[in-house]
């Protein structure tokens, strides 16, 4: 994880990431472990309030879900975000990359639906 990231409070969205300096695009802002689940463990997960935390997880085609540790699970969510975030099966990690160039202090964003411009409407309403 870069030591320049920190975790501030945003106006509707509760807490995001931040970074302290400008990065360049393609810049990986951390590569986190997961916790692996089945998809039996997901339809209890999304009774709780875990269900906005967890990504799906996929190996092979097979639905499961995990949860990923470090900040990831903070990054808010946006239809146009700054950084998109890549899934490693074999090492069980999930990396959060830079796609563009972003300035010292804005909020990092992922989208939610995987690809970083997928509009497609998500659970929750969208605070942009």
């Amino acid at each position: 994880m870069l030591r320049s990231l920190y975790i501030a409070t945003v106006e509707g969205k509760g807490k995001g990431v931040f970074c302290k300096n400008a990065l360049r695009q393609g810049v990986t802002l951390e590569v986190a472990p997961v916790i692996v689940m089945t998809a039996h463990d997901r339809t209890l997960l999304d009774q709780t309030l875990l269900h906005d935390y967890i990504f799906e997880w996929q190996p092979g085609g097979e639905l499961m879900c995990c949860m990923a540790l470090g900040w990831v699970p903070m990054y808010n969510h946006s239809y146009s975000s700054n950084c998109e975030y890549y899934m490693d099966y074999e090492q069980a990690t999930i990396a959060i990359k830079t796609i563009r160039d972003i300035p010292a202090g804005e909020e990092l964003t992922i989208n939610y639906n995987g690809d970083w411009d997928d509009g497609t409407p998500v659970w929750f309403d969208v605070a942009e």
